[in-house]
């Protein structure tokens, strides 16, 4: 009886295992390239508002550059933080 809920076990195991390989990205199709061009507009709350919104628009490559150069002040404020100013 042991055997046969081991070996039910481990029969339900593989095959999951071949579920989960069977559904990787690859076999989706692949998403459309998106325009960098393409003008997106974003809701962002204002300082000191619970409420309020203000509407930005940019495109999406403005979007990524912003977002990267938040990334960088975030990170250079995390690495000079332990230094006091002395960095």
């Amino acid at each position: 009886m042991m055997l046969r809920s081991a070996l039910f076990l481990l029969g339900a195991i593989g095959g999951l295992a071949t579920v989960a390989i069977a559904q990787t990205p690859a076999s989706q199709p692949a998403k459309k390239a998106l325009d960098p061009n393409e003008v997106v507009c974003e809701k962002q709350p204002v300082a000191g508002s619970r409420l309020a919104t203000k509407r930005v628009c940019m495109t999406r490559a403005q979007w990524a550059d912003l977002k990267s150069q938040d990334r960088q002040e975030i990170e250079k404020a995390q690495v000079q933080r332990g230094c006091n100013g002395r960095c």
